[in-house]
């Protein structure tokens, strides 16, 4: 089929490679088909309320570097569970995807490209099935999609979280104190194994594994006893001891998502070892600094190859799929395949056990 005018959203959290993505799909939507393009503004906001601007390879020529998203995101825009809160608290969910599909039909779009994670793409997946013709682009830094050997986003995370932790272990070392560095990644442990194990981490706490904090503490008193008075610990944000839960930090604007956000359990962590051994510690929240600033050039690349074969997948009318990295190749697995799946990190990976066999307490009982 030939493409006359497509469009483009970015949902959920931002990343870099973004608008590496979104170049690639004007780029190749005029040159190789001259489709207009039309980038549909802060997610799914932009089609209940109809804002949208065109993009042209002038609008585009100078993004493929800058990190975050020029058509803006947001995790709060469901239109199908369209949450609003009154002035006493209250909230109100609303359906308003009609909006949505007849901001769709007005722009007469042969195609919806909806780049994000696993709820982005639910959500594009329950477009699909009421008639608007969607592929999807996996975006996160928490890598955590399944049927894609890495989404764009996470090897940036991944380097910026490396480099802060590399920073953490010199003023370690020269304080002799105990250095935690909380990471991003919600349900999965991703960021926190890759970048702790490029980081030389002592201990890694991921949320596949919950941790025995006493076998933590053995492995900080053993490195002391061996001549090493300091350690560092590199902990995802929902990691969790065992028999407990994972913290959270409440605020209206997560009321409102619906959703919890996760975050402190680096200064938890950091107050169960004061009070089991007698070094300093010091806790860093990474927090946003993951998702800003420059893509890495894996991710450029990776986020240009995703979003050039998704337009050569719109030309052939392939919708209701996602294009997915299954390393060397750019393929096509069906959105409905992907729809609510989380991919964490298997705790018999090879991963684990090459972290544990250099010497990284997981957490468990191995020191």
């Amino acid at each position: 089929m030939g493409l006359k005018k497509v469009g483009i959203l970015t949902g959920g959290g931002d990343c870099s490679g973004l608008n590496a993505v979104i170049r690639a799909v004007t780029r190749s939507a005029i040159i190789e088909h001259g489709a207009k393009v039309i980038g549909i503004e802060s997610g799914f906001e932009g089609l209940v309320f109809n804002h949208t601007q065109e993009l042209t390879i002038k609008s585009t020529r100078d993004i493929l570097t800058l990190g975050g998203t020029i058509l803006g995101t947001t995790n709060k825009g469901n239109p199908f569970e369209w949450r609003e809160q009154d002035h006493d608290g209250t909230i109100h969910v609303h359906d308003h995807s009609d909006k949505a599909l007849q901001t769709v039909r007005d722009l007469e779009l042969d195609c919806l490209f909806v780049v994000g994670g696993e709820g982005t793409l639910e959500i594009g997946y329950k477009f699909q099935k009421i008639g608007v013709p969607v592929i999807g682009i996996p975006k996160t830094i928490d890598n955590d999609l399944d049927k894609t050997d890495y989404t764009f986003g996470y090897q940036t995370a991944v380097h910026v979280a490396c480099e802060a932790l590399d920073r953490l272990t010199t003023t370690g070392r020269s304080h002799q104190r105990v250095m935690i560095l909380e990471v991003m990644g919600r349900t999965a442990g991703w960021i926190a194994l890759e970048a702790g194990i490029a980081g030389g981490a002592h201990i890694i706490l991921i949320p596949e594994i919950p941790y025995d904090i006493e076998s933590v503490v053995e492995k900080i008193r053993l490195r002391a006893k061996g001549g090493s008075p300091y350690s560092v610990i590199m902990v995802a944000e929902g990691a969790k001891p065992i028999g407990g839960d994972v913290v959270t930090q409440e605020s209206a604007t997560t009321r409102l998502q619906g959703v919890p956000q996760l975050g402190g359990i680096g200064f938890y962590l950091a107050n169960e070892i004061k009070n089991r051994i007698e070094l300093e510690v010091r806790c860093t929240v990474l927090g946003h600094i993951q998702r800003g600033g420059t893509p890495t050039a894996f991710d450029r690349v990776l986020g240009t190859r995703l979003g050039s074969h998704a337009v050569q997948a719109a030309a052939e009318g392939k919708f209701g799929t996602m294009v997915a990295l299954n390393t060397p190749d750019i393929e096509l697995v069906p959105l409905e395949d992907l729809a609510g799946v989380v991919r964490r990190v298997p705790v018999d990976s090879q991963l684990v056990k090459c972290a544990e066999s250099i010497g990284i307490n997981m957490g468990r009982d191995k020191s």
